[in-house]
């Protein structure tokens, strides 16, 4: 059974900074992107960050593009999400997932597996 579980949500204040992590088991995921989205209460689930199966390459939505860092360890089947700066706008829960294409992609219905998600809220 594949399972996605993150963690490292909590309160933070303003300007802080959090890590998230993920830990995959029931197969291993070297071979495919990993991503975070996260969703905020009242809105749809959008696109965070992206990396490849090597993690030589990355994508970041706008948003976090310059304030969170994604990055990968293939031999412990984790993906991680360095957050800094964080602002309220920022509160969500976050979810990792694993796409069914080999291309990283910013679009959620191209993934299969998704974590239960952790929360971060993020207070001014």
């Amino acid at each position: 059974q594949v399972q996605l579980v993150e963690s490292g949500g909590k309160l933070v204040q303003a300007g802080g900074s959090l890590s998230l992590s993920c830990a995959a088991s029931g197969r291993t995921f070297s071979s495919y992107p990993m991503a975070w989205f996260r969703q905020a209460p009242g809105k749809e689930r959008v696109f965070v960050a992206a990396i490849s199966w090597s993690g030589d390459s990355t994508s970041y939505a706008d948003s976090v593009k310059g304030r969170f860092t994604i990055s990968r360890d293939n031999a412990k089947n984790t993906v991680n999400l360095v957050m800094n700066r964080l602002t309220p706008e920022d509160t969500a829960v976050y979810y990792c997932a694993v796409p069914r294409v080999r291309a990283i992609t910013n679009v959620a219905s191209f993934y299969d597996y998704w974590g239960q998600g952790t929360q971060v809220t993020v207070s001014s």
